[in-house]
């Protein structure tokens, strides 16, 4: 199950739905491939899985910075938009650090989006490495 942070609130059934997709496309995906792949590998399988069933995926999202009255579009880059709703981010690391989770954090406040996921891929189980954030 993934975690829920203390900001969680009642999103609606419209994100509800969309976020038990992504969690069980990516319970599918894990048990399928297992660990140890690269990050593009299950970005690009998550992305496909969700299409399949009939999600919009936008993937590799450029999200501009503006600072001071200069904006850097070389930035950030979401991994998946769902639906234009949820932001999906993916690692492939030992365990998941901090900076990670203010990645995603960063990602929402600057989006403007109110839900996200970060997981990591790279365990042997997925119980704990699936982090859901609400902004």
């Amino acid at each position: 199950m993934a975690d829920k942070n203390n900001d969680y609130d009642e999103l609606g059934d419209e994100y509800e739905k969309i976020a038990k997709q992504i969690v069980n496309s990516a319970y599918r995906i894990h048990f399928d491939l297992g660990p140890g792949l690269l990050e593009s590998v299950y970005e690009t399988c998550l992305a496909h899985k969700l299409r399949k069933a009939g999600l919009s995926v936008d993937t590799q999202i450029r999200l501009p910075i503006e600072y001071d009255g200069l904006q850097f579009t070389e930035g950030y880059r979401i991994d998946l938009l769902v639906e234009d709703m949820v932001i999906v981010e993916l690692k492939s690391v030992s365990r998941i650090e901090n900076v990670h989770m203010a990645q995603l954090l960063t990602y929402l406040k600057l989006s403007g989006k109110r839900l996200g996921f970060l997981i990591n891929f790279n365990a042997f189980s997925l119980r704990n490495n699936i982090k859901r954030y609400v902004h």
